[in-house]
């Protein structure tokens, strides 16, 4: 078993419910788990620290895939096929809103100044205004894509760490933000985030119904890499790799242009 506590210090974070944090993910596991393969859970306790227990999985993330490549793109698709089961599962109304709004608040977490925040705010405009961002159903979404969240055992894709889940969101943020951490890593560890293109482009293949989808989702994309880009950023404010990643976040939103 994996015993998750909710109700240790937090550092600076003030504004925290650790009882709701702790009851969110257990009800997103408990929802998620008939859909797709997760770490099950077992039991929340608010009395004991706000602790999760969920059984324990064996196996290796995504990132040590991502260092071991011959896989890959096994591994990619059925991680794509396993996004898209939970999407289409959870199918509900959709928030666009909340998607810009959460895309503002990430934006004021950043060291920008006046002039680039005011290019991520012209562009944000013309999402806005495009159909692009459009859904005709919300879903449920991970919202966490991170490499370390997917396990892969026996060749099986779980999720894990369901805390930062959304309803009503757009499908593609998931999707996105993947897309993202597949390009940074290709960028610090192998000379260049364009050598994650093949990657991309099958990943993307594989969560796409038809090829007409597949290029629906193409113009999405890329505001929900930006996104995934500047989430990455945050971890590296006081470095110059923050300014490349700025950079590649601004350059995914001039995709409207």
């Amino acid at each position: 078993m994996v015993a998750k506590f909710f109700a240790e210090p937090a550092g600076k974070l003030k504004n925290y419910d650790a009882y709701k944090a702790m009851m969110n993910e257990y009800h997103n596991l408990k929802e998620a788990e008939y859909i797709i393969n997760v770490a099950k859970p077992i039991v929340a306790r608010g009395d004991f620290s706000c602790v999760l227990v969920t059984e324990y999985l064996k196996g290796k993330n995504l990132l040590w895939h991502f260092q071991h490549s011959e896989q890959l793109y096994d591994i990619l698709a059925s991680i794509a096929h396993m996004l898209r089961r939970l999407h289409d599962n959870t199918q509900a109304h959709y928030n666009r809103e909340k998607e810009f709004g959460n895309f503002h608040d990430l934006l004021n977490q950043l060291i920008l100044d006046g002039k680039t925040r005011e290019q991520f705010n012209m562009l944000l405009g013309k999402w806005w205004h495009s159909p692009f961002i459009d859904r005709r159903h919300g879903c449920m979404v991970h919202r966490d894509a991170s490499p370390l969240n997917y396990l892969i055992r026996n060749g099986i894709p779980y999720t894990l760490d369901m805390e930062s889940c959304w309803h009503h969101a757009n499908s593609i943020r998931d999707v996105g933000t993947l897309c993202a951490e597949m390009k940074n890593y290709f960028q610090l560890n192998r000379e260049s985030g364009m050598k994650a293109e093949p990657y991309i482009g099958h990943f993307l293949w594989h969560y796409s119904k038809d090829e007409k989808e597949f290029h629906e989702i193409s113009r999405t994309l890329p505001f929900f890499m930006s996104i995934g880009f500047l989430r990455i950023a945050r971890l590296y404010r006081h470095s110059h790799y923050y300014d490349y990643l700025l950079k590649e976040g601004l350059d995914c939103l001039k995709a409207i242009e």
